[in-house]
């Protein structure tokens, strides 16, 4: 076969465009720092990268989500502090209260401290978490002392009489959603229960409030009064149950947190390895081939004459 000077020109510029696309892709490598730069590149490290993201993605939303766990149990646990506290407070005046030598003013006075630190434990029963009313089971957006039409006092949606014990029982029968956990997903299939349920907590010491209201207001004596001190004992330890149950599932959150992060490091590694150039290979691939494609335009100008005087020579 007749190899004409036309078909050494085409060949040689079909091979100069080859080569000059291979250290373009090379350049492309070195400037990105990965492999492919649209998924035609290589299909299988894009759908593999895919993948990866998804993953990645995934667990970055978790994080955030333990973020919110940890929002509703930080705060649980200050409010039931102060819940504590409030008792501990409780606790000082029924036993001043319980001394016979207390004047009527005196008991009085006691009556009126206890009547403001019964407010202050129904505030803390509405505490909130940006819109979310931690204690109220999954009626996150419902109190669990609030105001009906007529501002009356409400408890778990059903009216208080004020002095009246809480019918627990009909306010939760009515309002099951007070009883129920709110979880959040932390992980592929775990769920955490972020909220306590301390609806029967929060009325047994209104209750107990109340008898403690009722015995100052009906001059009940010192030993009667006195007695109240073992109910506020067993509050506070129903108090203390509660935090200890926010403080297990503080270190189960922990935990998961450190979960998270080695699941992230792992992945962020896989899509390293998937996805990242060898620098070291990749320029010597580059120093190579643009050696190889100057060698090429030497012979090929040594090959391909560049006029017709050099055909009549």
């Amino acid at each position: 076969m007749r190899v004409t000077q036309s078909m050494l020109s085409s060949n040689m510029l079909r091979n100069l465009s080859n080569s000059y696309s291979k250290m373009g892709k090379l350049q492309n490598q070195i400037t990105s720092g990965s492999k492919i730069t649209r998924p035609s590149d290589d299909p299988v490290i894009a759908v593999k990268g895919i993948g990866y993201r998804t993953n990645l993605n995934k667990v970055e939303q978790y994080q955030r989500n333990m973020n919110e766990v940890n929002n509703w149990l930080d705060t649980s646990d200050d409010t039931l502090d102060h819940v504590g506290i409030a008792l501990i407070r409780t606790q000082e005046l029924v036993t001043q209260a319980a001394n016979d030598s207390n004047t009527p003013e005196d008991r009085q006075k006691i009556k009126s401290e206890i009547d403001q630190l019964k407010l202050q434990i129904r505030d803390l029963a509405n505490t909130k978490v940006g819109e979310k009313y931690l204690f109220s089971g999954t009626n996150t957006l419902s109190p669990v002392y609030g105001k009906d039409d007529t501002g009356n006092t409400t408890f778990a949606g059903v009216n208080l009489i004020e002095g009246s014990a809480i019918d627990i029982s009909n306010s939760i029968a009515s309002n099951t959603g007070y009883k129920n956990s709110v979880e959040i997903e932390v992980y592929d299939g775990v769920n955490l229960n972020v909220n306590t349920n301390a609806v029967e907590m929060f009325a047994q010491i209104d209750d107990l409030l109340t008898d403690i209201q009722g015995d100052l207001s009906a001059g009940a004596n010192g030993e009667t009064i006195g007695n109240r001190l073992g109910e506020i004992s067993k509050a506070q330890n129903t108090v203390l149950e509660n935090r200890a149950d926010i403080g297990a599932r503080q270190n189960r959150v922990e935990m998961m947190i450190n979960r998270l992060a080695t699941q992230e490091v792992v992945v962020t590694k896989q899509l390293s390895d998937n996805e990242d150039i060898d620098y070291e290979k990749v320029i010597t691939e580059m120093v190579t081939q643009e050696s190889i494609h100057q060698a090429s335009l030497s012979v090929g100008a040594k090959i391909i004459q560049a006029t017709l005087v050099d055909f009549i020579r």
